[in-house]
């Protein structure tokens, strides 16, 4: 099972009036909530974390997975190739799936509205979140049950 995780507006809400808090490893806090949420789907189905986020090549995966276990949440963490085309979400998960043959059940996690454009049978699978709340619980219940229907598609 595989989560396809963006951190802005999913880890990490975006408001105008608050700074986002930076920790020492100098990347931003996770919202509790979200990180809550996303440690729920994990230990609930056993995925596994493929960061989509803009900021993925910012650090190794290694890296990647000591931040997160910094902020509470166990994951094994993988990134998408680097957006050397400057593709917006939509197009640089289309290429993934166009790349990859995908067997296993997988969730995306993100606020870009772009994602609404996907083909139904990757749109079916993603959860745009409000980018000022992050994931919530409900969405995390969503992202589950989605995890767990595995459904083949053909991208």
């Amino acid at each position: 099972m595989l989560i396809l995780l963006d951190i802005d507006g999913v880890m990490v809400p975006t408001t105008s009036w608050k700074p986002t808090e930076i920790l020492s490893d100098g990347f931003a806090n996770f919202s509790m909530k979200a990180v809550s949420n996303l440690q729920t789907i994990i230990n609930s189905t056993g995925a596994n974390v493929l960061l989509t986020t803009s900021h993925k090549s910012r650090y190794s995966n290694s890296e990647w997975e000591k931040i997160f276990k910094t902020r509470g949440i166990i994951a094994n963490i993988d990134s998408l190739e680097p957006n050397d085309d400057n593709l917006n979400r939509k197009e640089e998960i289309l290429r993934w799936f166009n790349k990859t043959s995908i067997s296993e059940s997988f969730v995306i996690l993100d606020d870009d509205k772009s994602l609404n454009g996907l083909p139904e049978n990757i749109r079916n699978k993603a959860i745009v979140t409000s980018g000022t709340l992050g994931i919530t619980s409900e969405e995390a219940e969503v992202a589950i049950d989605i995890l767990r229907n595995k459904e083949s598609i053909s991208a």
